[in-house]
């Protein structure tokens, strides 16, 4: 079973009810795109084969199909020398993009209609039957089973980043947690034998794909661009009119030379991703990094960002959705306002590295004993290492009596046993939290994470209970006020 922030009931425990029970998982490794990505890497027409950041994987199936010396292999390694693309991302591109769309293994039909698909990679029709000898000389099932292991601890470790992303900015924007919202999909694809540190953000129709290869470090900024992408672009389109109106402006984004070409040709992207960008402002970044970051988006030529993050304020205070407020985010543009602000703006060469600054924290007093044993265990599990997240929360118990304390590791035990999709064991542990006096943080978080229990288990009337005791605890955090209210408020 994949890991996903989807479907499965036990994520529910951990994420807002809204993700649950779609026809398919929104995290997830495709087997299509491991075919297609492990042929060509086979063929030597992938890029980067011996990078560092390589996943294992990679030269492991290599190395496991060029053993075997296939016929299969010598006849796609012609047919991806005569389709060779002008550098090696575009290559990654294009058969990222065939992996997307056709229905593989083993028959590779495409999942649109010819006139659907993107023009290169209709023009790979005679792609299809190579990979089906491919599949049957390598006997790709196995392959594919044998790489499990691998495959789900990469998804296990995104895991938690992509919960908190979606979960975050869905509550932002006020929206619905559904990554089938409004019969559109959104999807999220790790790939270990492609060519590493690639992020790829694709739309085809109503569809929207991120597919991410092996990196230091999970790509969660890019997944949750995406994500806002997926809930923000629909209103772009609703009210294209009010913002071609305008329009004018985008004269100074075409005198921007950092900005890429599709958004200087797209007024509406341009609006939609200034808008993200005051976004992330608002929700990854402290106080004193957030102006550095829309400078940074402006100079790019994002020519919107400040506005929009002068806007947002008074958004948060507002009871609507942004699916309401957005066409007075629009409307509020005054066109002679922005262009003396842009006429100050000087616009970069070329697009820097990025480059995140996190939120100033103050120093912090050495620990010691149980307290240290805690900090250890909260470091443990936002990497997801649950096993040892546990021990350690374990160890914690014993060595402090301390009430405050041990609420704080039943607090940690409690959610990995909801990781672990074990609900029973969960609502144990959460309510022994709540009998050890913990702070307003972990008091509040630990009635959402019951009131979600209950609506896991049809109890709708017990999590209503929990919610609303979760907001009257004093001291508790906006992000779980915020989970509280939108599960009281959650239709049923």
């Amino acid at each position: 079973m994949r890991v996903s922030c989807a479907a499965a009931a036990a994520l529910a425990l951990v994420a807002a009810a809204g993700l649950r029970a779609q026809p398919q998982d929104q995290l997830d490794a495709s087997k299509s795109l491991f075919t297609v990505l492990a042929a060509l890497d086979a063929a030597g027409e992938s890029p980067e084969p011996d990078s560092p950041s390589n996943h294992p994987l990679r030269k492991a199936v290599r190395e496991a199909i060029q053993a075997r010396r296939l016929a299969s292999v010598r006849d796609l390694r012609e047919f991806f020398r005569q389709h060779r693309q002008d550098s090696s991302a575009a290559t990654m591109r294009l058969y990222i993009t065939y992996g997307l769309l056709t229905d593989g293994p083993p028959e590779f039909k495409p999942k649109m209609r010819l006139h659907e698909l993107p023009p290169d990679v209709a023009s790979l029709a005679e792609l299809a039957p190579l990979l089906r000898k491919f599949c049957t000389e390598t006997n790709i099932d196995e392959l594919w089973t044998r790489s499990q292991p691998a495959i789900d601890q990469e998804l296990a470790r995104y895991q938690g980043g992509v919960i908190n992303a979606v979960q975050e900015s869905s509550g932002y924007l006020r929206s619905p947690l559904s990554g089938g919202y409004m019969g559109r999909h959104f999807q999220v694809y790790v790939d270990l034998v492609g060519a590493p540190n690639q992020v790829h953000f694709a739309t085809f129709l109503d569809d929207y794909f991120l597919v991410v290869t092996h990196s230091a470090e999970p790509k969660i900024e890019e997944i949750r661009e995406a994500w806002l992408h997926f809930l923000l672009d629909p209103l772009a389109t609703k009210y294209a009119r009010e913002i071609n109106e305008k329009k004018a402006l985008s004269e100074f984004a075409a005198a921007a030379p950092a900005l890429a070409p599709h958004f200087k040709d797209d007024f509406l992207l341009l609006v939609t991703r200034s808008l993200i960008k005051a976004i992330e402002a608002r929700l990854t970044y402290g106080a004193a990094a957030r102006q550095t970051h829309i400078d940074q988006a402006m100079a790019e030529g994002f020519i919107l960002t400040a506005h929009f993050y002068e806007q947002l304020p008074a958004y948060e205070k507002d009871e609507r959705a942004m699916r309401l407020y957005f066409p007075e985010l629009i409307t509020s543009i005054d066109l002679k306002k922005e262009d003396k602000r842009l006429e100050k703006v000087r616009f970069l060469s070329s697009a820097p590295m990025k480059v995140v600054t996190p939120a100033a924290r103050p120093e912090q007093p050495a620990l010691s004993g149980a307290a240290r044993q805690l900090e250890d265990a909260e470091e443990l599990y936002r990497k997801r290492e649950l096993g040892p997240a546990r021990e350690a929360f374990l160890k914690a118990l014993e060595q402090s009596g301390e009430k405050r304390m041990q609420a704080k590791a039943y607090y940690g035990l409690a959610r990995i046993a909801a990781l672990n999709r074990d609900p029973a064991m969960a609502e144990k542990l959460f309510t022994q939290t709540l009998e050890l006096e913990p702070d307003a943080q972990e008091k509040a978080w630990s009635l959402v994470y019951l009131a979600r229990l209950s609506e896991a288990a049809g109890e709708r009337d017990p999590a209503k209970r929990y919610y609303q005791e979760a907001l009257s605890v004093e001291g508790a955090s906006d992000a779980a006020r915020k989970a509280a209210e939108q599960g009281l408020n959650k239709k049923e």
